[in-house]
């Protein structure tokens, strides 16, 4: 595949695109079907040190229980817990359709030996996980050890099997358009399937500005590929409505339609779904 393409442009230009394209989207959808959507297109997620067996179970089933067929309601996604956890999920949601997400590899800093992360990418595989949710080395990547990310995301990519695997950059540590927009072309090149932004385990997490250049890049790969679609998954501090339609209508214009499902588009989350499950009840009794 040919190189990508130079990336010229500035944050405060990115923050202008954003503006501009919200503009344009934010008369152009119904709000009531793209909450439904954005519900059904969430990782539901918990990553505390205090979660326990019964704060995971509950999760799982908080997850399977948005889901209203008469109302045209759906059902999560994912539950995006550590891998300790997969066992349990997975037979939590056994039946539901709902995916089993796991964060592996030395998550949230990735400083731990490559065959050590690798060997927990191992494991949540084997005992369930359908996705995999790993870091990127960012220290390796502001060093400029560009071939080290590469390589790591290689291998966990053949770590995962029939697994899908998320790659987070952490774009809050990297900080500057260029780091982000080498983060991204290291991932997609070394087999990622989604791009994804942040851990949540620091500020600033996501932001339309890093994801704009996330989507960008995915729309160049498409291009320079010929059809090969990568999917995105923004995560860290989205926890209103209109947090996440803000996301929303960015995929929409950039990479249209056809990534507006939960194949190509994840939200990450905690407290979003039960705020989005509400507002589509509100706004289907009024």
């Amino acid at each position: 595949m040919q190189a990508f393409k130079p990336y010229n442009y500035t944050l405060s230009e990115l923050s202008d695109r954003v503006e501009e394209i919200l503009a344009i989207e934010s008369s152009k959808y119904d709000r009531l079907e793209t909450l439904k959507t954005i519900l059904g297109i969430i990782d539901l997620t918990t990553l505390s040190g205090d979660d326990t067996d019964q704060k995971v179970t509950e999760l799982c089933k908080t997850g399977i229980g948005f889901k209203n067929d008469e109302m045209g309601i759906p059902q999560v996604a994912a539950i995006c817990v550590y891998p300790v956890f997969v066992p349990l999920v997975k037979k939590e949601l056994n039946g539901t359709g709902i995916r089993t997400a796991s964060v592996a590899g030395a998550f949230p800093s990735g400083q731990s030996p490559l065959e050590i992360r690798v060997a927990e990418v191992d494991w949540a595989v084997e005992h369930g996980a359908d996705d995999i949710d790993m870091v990127i080395s960012r220290g390796k990547l502001l060093e400029g050890e560009y071939d080290d990310i590469f390589d790591e995301v290689q291998e966990i990519k053949g770590s995962c099997q029939n697994a899908h695997l998320k790659v987070i950059l952490e774009t809050g540590e990297l900080k500057t358009v260029e780091n982000i927009r080498k983060a991204c072309e290291l991932a997609l090149m070394g087999g990622a399937d989604f791009l994804k932004t942040s851990t949540g385990k620091i500020e600033p997490a996501a932001t339309p500005e890093a994801f704009l250049i996330m989507l960008d890049t995915i729309k160049e790969f498409y291009e320079k590929t010929k059809g090969t679609k990568i999917g995105i998954k923004p995560a860290g501090g989205i926890s209103t409505p209109d947090d996440a339609i803000t996301y929303y209508l960015l995929v929409k214009n950039i990479l249209g339609e056809e990534w507006l499902n939960k194949d190509l588009f994840r939200i990450g989350a905690s407290r979003l779904a039960g705020k989005v499950y509400d507002e589509i009840i509100d706004l289907m009794t009024v």
